[in-house]
């Protein structure tokens, strides 16, 4: 499934006096089977973009097509397209009610009118895809769990409507180390294994440096730039001026190329660096055994 928007504007508070533009002429696709990763500063116009890929909001101009078809047509059905694009907002625990975290998974596909077989398959397809254990935690309430595995529930929700586009509005936001690294996890695996389309808004360039296949930036309701990771995060003056930072990685091969490293510019990954300085160590080390060599001589 392919989504493109064409010249999105929306402006929220219409014909009033506090009229806001949020987006401007946006325009961007997303591609069957790619990761993409939307990043931006606060209020650049992230999360009312990823509104607009399922039809939760309406432009005010432009449009949003779904494999072709204008999701805001006068005769789309929008509630069968909204279920093939999930959306995940920020802090989606706080959207659980169910007492069980099986019958809140559920609750989509019963929506759906599905089977009670299918909708148990699909209930212990998205719990192994959020990898919690349908044994261990079906019976189990959501609300006994820890906040990561909470947000896996909520997701896990999500993806038993078998979406075939899954966009996540900032998923690690809030967790602590050890549950923002199983939220990582699980969508390196979702994407690598299922081949899920997935879009994702994050403020941590390390998370879309790790995860992300292309980027798109924005700044101030526009798209500022789009490329792949190591194109975006190269151009370190551009991410600034956008008020955003580059990854941990990106930011030390800077500075040693100041100290003098002969490094490339556009390293952004951790394994990366470290072949690149065990290559010039290696090389460094070659030159003074020369040189130890012709001493001798």
């Amino acid at each position: 499934m392919s989504i493109e928007v064409r010249n999105l504007t929306h402006a929220y508070s219409e014909a009033t006096a506090m009229r806001t533009v949020a987006l401007e002429d946006v325009c961007m696709t997303v591609e069957d089977g790619e990761f993409l990763g939307i990043i931006g500063h606060t209020g650049s116009g992230k999360s009312t973009l990823v509104q607009h890929l399922n039809g939760l909001l309406k432009p005010t101009s432009g449009q949003v097509l779904v494999d072709g078809e204008d999701l805001n047509g006068e005769h789309v059905n929008r509630r069968i397209l909204r279920q093939r694009i999930g959306l995940v907002f920020q802090y989606p625990e706080y959207q659980l009610f169910e007492e069980t975290v099986a019958k809140d998974i559920a609750f989509g596909p019963k929506n759906q009118g599905l089977p009670k077989e299918e909708i148990d398959e699909r209930v212990r397809y998205a719990m192994e895809c959020v990898h919690l254990d349908f044994q261990k935690y079906s019976e189990r309430s959501p609300f006994e769990l820890s906040g990561g595995q909470m947000r896996r529930v909520a997701i896990a929700g999500v993806i038993a409507m078998r979406p075939s586009v899954l966009i996540l509005d900032e998923p690690t936001a809030g967790l602590d180390p050890r549950g923002r690294d199983q939220i990582l996890s699980m969508l390196e695996q979702l994407h690598a294994e299922q081949h899920t389309t997935i879009v994702m808004v994050s403020h941590s360039m390390d998370d879309m440096a790790r995860l992300a296949t292309r980027l798109i930036v924005m700044a101030e309701g526009k798209v500022l730039a789009t490329g792949t990771p190591r194109e975006i995060f190269a151009q370190e003056k551009m991410m600034l001026s956008a008020g955003l930072g580059i990854p941990q990685v990106a930011s030390l091969c800077c500075a040693l190329r100041k100290k003098g490293f002969d490094l490339p510019p556009d390293l952004y990954r951790p394994e990366e660096l470290k072949e690149h300085i065990l290559r010039l160590w290696q090389n460094k080390r070659k030159e003074v055994l020369s040189g130890k060599e012709e001493s001798l001589c």
